[in-house]
């Protein structure tokens, strides 16, 4: 995964900056924050950006991919700041940077963040063109940068890939009646228990198809995870340190 798609914080532009805390509910036992934390505190940046913005097209954002660059982890107790900007744009889809500081130490970013997101008709289904004034309020940031929703995650796992047994449960839906996005990332945090990372952590999730509560399986390939139910492959996950 390269670092360059990684662009810096723009000299102009409207970066938007949201306030988070480390709760109890948000660490593991060693009080360093989950992903799956880090990942609830973008996602509650990013709606709270376009709620801001005033942009409403009538569409609905779904995200594609969210790649997670952890220099530290944030602690317990760890004050937040999350800043985050449009980086780039696609006929039927937006990039979105961010950056996870802890209050005190702002001069060395936690969590550097990278999401692709989808706009979608209120379906959720078919695919929508972006809001109407969206080049407006964002284009400073996205700087011309042209971005795809293509995948570029292996789909399928390896023949005889070995598998562990997940479930989604009832607890684990969001308002859309799916599987939240950011559950998917307890999958990594049920391998990081037990054996926390000694330094960072450089890890990605390609979501696929929406999941539903039951049954499912994690199935392994060296540095990648494929998170699959009813024969779908739902979501995917690429781990690097």
């Amino acid at each position: 995964m390269a670092e360059s798609e990684l662009v810096p914080p723009p000299a102009d532009g409207r970066v938007f900056r949201h306030r988070a805390a480390a709760g109890l509910a948000d660490v593991a036992p060693s009080g360093r924050a989950r992903l799956d934390a880090i990942a609830r505190w973008l996602q509650d940046a990013a709606l709270a950006d376009v709620v801001d913005s005033g942009l409403d097209g009538g569409g609905v954002w779904v995200l594609r991919r969210l790649r997670l660059c952890v220099a530290r982890f944030p602690g317990f107790g760890d004050a937040l700041e999350v800043r985050t900007f449009c980086s780039g744009t696609g006929a039927l889809v937006a990039e979105r940077r961010s950056t996870v500081v802890v209050a005190g130490a702002e001069s060395e970013p936690a969590v550097e963040a990278l999401a692709l997101w989808v706009h979608l008709d209120p379906d959720g289904v078919h695919p929508r063109p972006l809001p109407e004034g969206f080049e407006a309020v964002y284009g400073a940031t996205a700087a011309g940068r042209r971005v795809r929703a293509r995948l570029r995650h292996p789909g399928e796992p390896p023949a005889g890939a070995p598998e562990r047994p997940w479930r989604f449960r009832a607890a684990d839906l969001d308002i859309a009646g799916h599987i939240n996005n950011s559950v998917y990332w307890q999958v990594v945090e049920e391998e990081l228990v037990g054996r926390e990372p000694a330094g960072g952590v450089d890890v990605e999730i390609e979501y696929r198809t929406a999941g539903d509560v039951g049954d499912a399986v994690v199935l392994a390939g060296e540095a990648m995870r494929w998170i699959a139910a009813n024969g779908d492959v739902l979501a995917t996950v690429r781990l690097g340190h």
